[in-house]
């Protein structure tokens, strides 16, 4: 009897060691799951403010109006803030990345220090504008090289917990691509460094807190997985999470998520008559099967499908094997840019693997007729005059204050870059200058 009392004693200590030891080991990989979720997202941000930074600088070069210039640096010095921010996020206290810190430094101070003063009395020098052109080239270079990182870190997916614990073992023989990547960025930025002294297509509105759906009933949650299992396009069987929005949302939403052997999705959708607002699929993407027009009007028909009404591609962009598409609302023959969707084709079969749409509905609205107060001849002239203007359209969009502006919007090549230009369809100030994406380039 004592042995057998023995022997289940034991038994629960084992037992009781092994649960503490899983619930250590889960405590632990949450941690560094946390840990390296975070890096991953200060990575990102930093490659996309640094692309953002050199469409701002491209577009500051190709404006015309000292009135604009002001806000438009002040909007440079603020990405420069978050680039920067975002590099002392990531593990690479003990990797010599100076000199990038020192570019953003540079352009920092270049650009807050020309925003504050009066333009029009004082507008940019000869001087200034050559050294902004070397910066607009430095960042683009920079720019090329994190685009460079972000591909085999999205490719192999690569870890940002090994570069730290490369760095804190200061094994130099180590391979590690990102370490690797980094320290071509930072050449990169030493080869421009100066010796000599030192899109948006639409804006977030101020209405943060209204959107069109916000006076429909709440849905229940059954209703909820219905719609999530429709726009995942999963059967009944298929296994789904979802779980409803935290106190302290903006609005309530449902959150679903699925994956299987080939991929995983991801979507939100208002709690207030189930909207779609994003939609995220995640799978390994062949080599493509369909071209890029093909794959925007697949883009056109699942919006049709999905009842978003009257809505026309204002952009598209090839990113490796993914079609990107801006669509906004089209009303008789002007374009609200404040109504805008985004949607991502998959190109070797035409799937639908991304979809955003929270603009739309934060900004849907009726809106009064309204009718240009200058002629297209008049505010042509507004445009700088070194633009080869292709295009014209008349166009709502939020200006640099959030404020819903009418407005001309020309396109026009500069060099071998495309902008977008608007102009104040009511009194002709130059509203803002938007750089076209370029097809990404392949690595």
């Amino acid at each position: 009897m004592f042995r057998w009392i023995s022997i289940i004693l034991l038994s629960v200590g084992i037992l009781a060691v092994a649960f503490w030891g899983y619930e250590e080991h889960q405590e632990k990989n949450a941690i560094l799951i946390q840990a390296e979720n975070n890096y991953q997202r200060s990575f990102h941000g930093l490659t996309y403010h640094v692309d953002l930074l050199h469409d701002k600088i491209g577009a500051t070069l190709a404006m015309n109006s000292q009135q604009q210039l002001s806000p438009q640096l002040a909007e440079i010095w603020r990405l420069t803030s978050e680039a920067m921010n975002e590099v002392g996020q990531l593990p690479l206290a003990l990797l010599p990345f100076n000199k990038t810190e020192e570019f953003l430094a540079d352009m920092g101070d270049f650009s807050y220090q020309t925003a504050i003063r009066d333009l029009d009395s004082e507008p940019l020098s000869e001087k200034e504008t050559k050294k902004l052109e070397k910066l607009y080239q430095s960042a683009g270079e920079i720019e090329s090289e994190l685009r460079k990182v972000q591909h085999l870190v999205l490719k192999d997916n690569l870890r940002w917990m090994d570069v730290q614990l490369a760095i804190a073992n200061e094994d130099e023989q180590m391979d590690n691509t990102i370490i690797d990547g980094f320290k071509t960025v930072e050449k990169t930025v030493e080869s421009f460094s100066e010796g000599s002294p030192h899109n948006s297509l639409t804006s977030i509105s101020n209405n943060e807190d209204r959107y069109s759906f916000h006076n429909e009933p709440i849905i229940k949650k059954e209703e909820a997985e219905a719609i999530s299992r429709n726009h995942f396009d999963i059967n009944d069987s298929d296994e789904i999470t979802l779980v409803t929005s935290g106190k302290g949302a903006q609005f309530p939403f449902y959150s679903a998520s699925y994956h299987d052997e080939e991929k995983e999705g991801y979507l939100d959708i208002s709690a207030n008559g189930g909207h779609l607002l994003t939609l995220m699929i995640n799978r390994e993407i062949k080599e493509p099967k369909i071209g890029l027009n093909e794959a925007m009007n697949k883009a056109s028909k699942y919006l049709e499908n999905k009842k978003f009404p009257n809505m026309s591609v204002m952009e598209s962009n090839q990113y490796d094997r993914i079609g990107v598409f801006h669509f906004v609302t089209q009303e008789d023959d002007k374009y609200i840019y404040p109504e805008a969707i985004q949607v991502k084709v998959a190109l070797d079969n035409g799937e639908i693997i991304g979809v955003s749409a929270k603009d739309y509905y934060q900004n849907k609205k009726s809106r009064k007729e309204i009718k240009p107060a200058i002629s297209l001849e008049e505010a042509q002239k507004k445009v700088n005059k070194n633009l080869d203007i292709k295009t014209n359209h008349l166009a709502i969009i939020d200006n640099q204050l959030g404020e819903e502006v009418f407005v001309y919007g020309f396109i026009g090549t500069l060099g071998d870059d495309t902008y977008k230009i608007f102009i104040n369809a009511e009194n002709g100030q130059e509203e803002n200058v938007v750089k076209l994406k370029q097809s990404e380039t392949k690595y």
